[in-house]
């Protein structure tokens, strides 16, 4: 039987950001992707907000063929896509056979999410990340980026002040999970992940080796190695 694989990406980024990922896994799997509202030139929804990514994603599930839906399909998500994947699947359990995650920050509040969105200044960016905000600008047209930072930052405070997730939902994840978080993520920590791995049963944990936060700096070919062997049961 053929296995169906979801590829959701995180904050600021776009579906295009899995191009060399999908030819690793694509012997394998049938792989899909898209954007979520305001990113990758996709039009900004009215509301910009991790429920509304929810809700993309369950809608993008519902358009699917019937015979994958009802065999179920694989998610991984990084960074953000990790945590919508695992909003998605509590709120809607059965939607997903298996769930990996990559670089999410599970843990959220105040000091966390203004850490957070204090980076999302679009003028220090251009002044001390030039080429980041010209990569930013390209990705997201015909959007404005800097309207795209301005609503990410309040979508992680709002986050900080009430987190969608906990210790005791995320122990609904009833179905096989794998946590992923690299050895030198800045953003998340090793311990916020290993917290999600604990309170999810029949989960999996991997650290993976000399990988920082942003996906750009991901070996692709160490992570589709643990994407298969987990995908592939």
């Amino acid at each position: 039987m053929e296995k169906h694989l979801l590829l959701l990406h995180g904050a600021l980024g776009s579906r295009n950001q899995f191009d060399s990922l999908v030819p690793l896994l694509a012997p394998q799997f049938i792989v899909h992707r898209f954007n979520f509202s305001g990113h990758g030139g996709r039009e900004f929804a009215h509301d910009f907000s991790l429920q509304q990514f929810v809700c993309e994603v369950l809608e993008f599930i519902g358009e699917l063929p019937e015979s994958v839906r009802q065999s179920g399909i694989n998610v991984f998500g990084y960074s953000m896509g990790g945590y919508v994947a695992a909003m998605a699947q509590i709120q809607q359990p059965g939607k997903f056979a298996r769930i990996a995650s990559l670089a999410t920050k599970w843990h959220w509040d105040y000091a966390s999410a203004e850490k957070e969105a204090f980076m999302l200044n679009p003028e220090g960016i251009e002044e001390k990340l030039p080429a980041f905000a010209r990569l930013l600008a390209q990705r997201h047209l015909p959007n404005d980026w800097k309207e795209l930072l301005h609503k990410t930052a309040i979508m992680m405070r709002d986050t900080g002040q009430r987190p969608p997730l906990d210790a005791k939902m995320v122990s609904d994840i009833n179905i096989p999970a794998l946590f992923m978080v690299g050895d030198r993520d800045k953003t998340v920590t090793i311990e916020e992940t290993v917290n999600m791995f604990r309170h999810t049963p029949g989960s999996s944990l991997a650290v993976l080796p000399s990988t920082a936060h942003p996906y750009e700096k991901v070996d692709e070919p160490l992570l589709a190695k643990h994407l298969i062997d987990f995908f592939g049961y």
